[in-house]
């Protein structure tokens, strides 16, 4: 009898900003599994930044993937925030509370949306470029919080999904040394968007900006 698990490539989704992270893991994803067997997966929740669907359906078109954005605006008839809300100004997280950018159970929506797409093409593994090393202080962006999703996407489906997050434990730096081991530093830097502000080429001065151009510099200072 053959063995499918033998002839049958093994694929990958990724949840796909069009972001830094997101963009290097689905470049380490195409590069393991080449192209064709990699499906990106975006996601238009009412985010004012709505530039970076534009990134991800420019980016995923280039690098000659597969790709998809769903409808998830249904989170703005439950939930507020300074990442939806343009009359809300973009604050820093302070010592006792989550940062105004931070969306109620969106990962956790995500990651149900993929499963479910993913199980429909057949595809066991999802990877999700969080990390909780360097991030915004999202509690969704732990290690704890992926791997209890993963048993929950398993049990809820009876299907057996590998919830892979290459970027967990790296900092921002190390994000960047990731791309450029990759071959894409160049590449990332030029095309990801990742600014809050929806501003192309990053405004500077939103949280996320400063992250990643504090990343940047301390890697390329090695």
């Amino acid at each position: 009898m053959e063995n499918k698990n033998e002839t049958t490539p093994k694929q990958a989704l990724v949840i796909f900003s069009g972001g830094q992270d997101s963009t290097t893991c689905l470049i380490q994803a195409i590069q393991k599994y080449g192209a064709a067997n990699v499906v990106a997966l975006s996601f238009s929740y009412g985010q004012r930044h709505g530039i970076e669907l534009e990134r991800a359906a420019w980016i995923a078109k280039d690098l000659g993937g597969e790709h998809h954005i769903l409808d998830a605006t249904v989170m703005g008839k439950v939930t507020t925030n300074a990442l939806m809300d343009e009359s809300q100004t973009i604050e820093e997280a302070d010592a006792e509370d989550y940062p105004n950018t931070f969306v109620d159970g969106r990962n956790a929506l995500f990651l149900l949306l993929a499963g479910i797409f993913a199980k429909s093409k057949g595809i066991r593994t999802i990877i999700l470029g969080v990390c909780e090393t360097d991030f915004s202080g999202y509690p969704d962006c732990r290690d704890v919080f992926v791997k209890s999703m993963n048993v929950t996407l398993n049990l809820a489906m009876d299907y057996n999904f590998n919830v892979e997050t290459p970027l967990m434990y790296l900092t921002k730096a190390q994000t960047w040394e990731l791309a450029d081991q990759l071959g894409c530093l160049a590449y990332i830097e030029e095309h990801t968007h990742t600014c809050y502000m929806g501003v192309p080429g990053g405004c500077g001065e939103c949280p996320s900006c400063k992250l990643r151009n504090a990343g940047l510099a301390e890697y390329l200072k090695k």
